[in-house]
């Protein structure tokens, strides 16, 4: 296929699939999710074949052509992975790079031995924000929670006062900084600035894991008192090197694509020039997939050279990196396919037609779509990027700081109240061996503190730009 008749059917895809009106959208909504919901929750489906088999759905009860749903479902899959695919592979293989060559665990290690006592819970939600800022939140908890169980058992800690702090620091990285694969899809799919998204995102993130890490671990300990599980402390990772990176050269890696995308953001800001040199030179390095391809390629020389690593073993490091984002790759990607087939079926005005009549702030609704999502499917990137899609017509006259807000309601409420249907929540109950009551009174509740709190301070940035 020609790239003009891709560009043609992209096109076509855009007009409306359907003219069903309201009451019909709504309940092909409904059902849509609802089929979703019940393939992954009671068939076990994977997410992949279970938002594609949604989506079809969708368009079916809506009154669509099943031609037309196709249509729209394949060209919001093909957008969505052309948008953050690469940039999901580039955050994937920094963070393989930081784990294999030990630089996570020379973060880990000077903090720790700077901290104790009453410091350690933010020294770990510290070395959580910071290691979550290139990982994915299933890695990220993969790499911290054994460093966890070692704190709590060298230190004698409540478990709970060392790894809430630092499951809520990985947490509201996931769900509101970039370049997380959340938060890029609705920064793509509302227009928003990447940038400004990502400086407002710090601002909310800060306060926010404040309270519910260190803060709320407090209450978490009483409730669920209990010792790091024997069984699952694991044996340290990237013993067998020779040699580790220094802290500077990994918390500068690390920081590098964050600390080019806020310069890009600034200048543009200060600047406002599309015709300056400095800003076409900003808006090229800060670009995301330029700034995390220079993380990846300052990485290989900072912490894979500097641990001894070959070539062969750098190339090796690389490639395994990628193989576990192919089922991340699939679901976004679906994920954004759901999310055309919702806007082309005409669901976009239908929620700008009701909004009007609730009067409902912009910012308030995509939270609350997004939490219905969220609870409803388990998955907060699912529920991200179908709450991006629907609200993403309210976005249009919206300020550019205010577009960025609105990234943030929706990614704050796509962390509401982890429960059974989440694979997080399992995670987090196996390795600290925790019940499933105890999961939900420490991690479910943590999760619900980050997103309204984290929607409060959205709201009260909204009335201060």
């Amino acid at each position: 296929m020609t790239s003009l008749s891709v560009e043609m059917l992209a096109a076509d895809a855009a007009e409306p699939i359907t003219s069903a009106g309201n009451a019909q959208l709504g309940i092909a909504v409904l059902a849509g999710i609802a089929v979703i919901v019940l393939l992954i929750t009671k068939l076990k489906m994977h997410a992949f074949l279970a938002l594609t088999i949604g989506s079809l759905a969708l368009g079916s009860f809506a009154g669509a052509a099943p031609a037309d749903t196709i249509l729209s479902f394949t060209a919001g899959l093909g957008s969505t992975v052309a948008g953050v695919g690469v940039l999901i592979a580039l955050g994937a293989i920094l963070g393989k790079l930081l784990a294999d060559s030990g630089g996570a665990d020379q973060v880990v290690d000077t903090i720790l031995a700077k901290a104790s006592g009453r410091a350690m819970p933010w020294a770990m939600v510290l070395i959580a924000s910071i290691i979550g800022l290139p990982l994915f939140f299933e890695v990220g908890i993969v790499l911290m929670i054994p460093v966890v169980l070692l704190v709590a058992k060298r230190g004698n800690y409540s478990l709970m006062r060392i790894g809430i702090p630092a499951l809520a620091g990985l947490s509201v990285m996931h769900g509101l900084i970039p370049p997380h694969p959340g938060p890029l899809v609705a920064i793509d799919a509302l227009d928003a600035n990447l940038g400004v998204t990502l400086a407002l995102g710090v601002l909310v993130a800060i306060p926010t894991v404040i309270v519910a890490g260190p803060v709320f671990s407090r209450y978490a300990a009483r409730w669920v008192d209990i010792k790091p599980p024997e069984n699952m402390i694991p044996q340290r990772p990237s013993e067998d090197l020779d040699r580790r990176p220094s802290f500077g050269a990994t918390l500068a890696t690390i920081l590098l694509p964050v600390v080019l995308m806020l310069l890009n953001a600034l200048v543009e800001i200060v600047v406002d020039n599309p015709e300056n040199g400095l800003q076409k030179v900003t808006m090229v390095i800060g670009s995301p997939l330029i700034a995390l391809l220079a993380a990846v390629l300052v990485g290989m020389f900072t912490l894979g050279r500097a641990a001894g690593f070959t070539k062969d073993r750098l190339a090796g490091t690389v490639e395994k990196s990628l193989a576990p984002i192919a089922g991340i790759l699939l679901i976004v990607g679906a994920g954004g396919g759901f999310k055309q087939t919702l806007i082309d079926a005409g669901v976009g005005q239908m929620i700008l037609d009701f909004s009007e009549n609730w009067s409902i702030p912009a910012l308030l609704l995509g939270w609350l779509i997004a939490v219905a999502i969220r609870l409803a499917t388990g998955s907060a990137t699912v529920a991200t990027i179908s709450a991006a899609g629907l609200v993403a017509p309210l976005a249009a006259d919206m300020s550019t700081s205010h577009a960025a807000l609105l990234v943030l309601a929706v990614g704050a409420g796509s962390l509401f109240f982890s429960h059974v249907n989440d694979a997080g929540f399992w995670l987090v109950k196996e390795y600290f061996g925790m019940n499933v009551g105890q999961t939900v009174k420490t991690w479910s509740v943590m999760e619900t503190i980050i997103s309204v709190v984290a929607m409060a301070f959205i709201l009260l940035l909204s009335l201060l730009l």
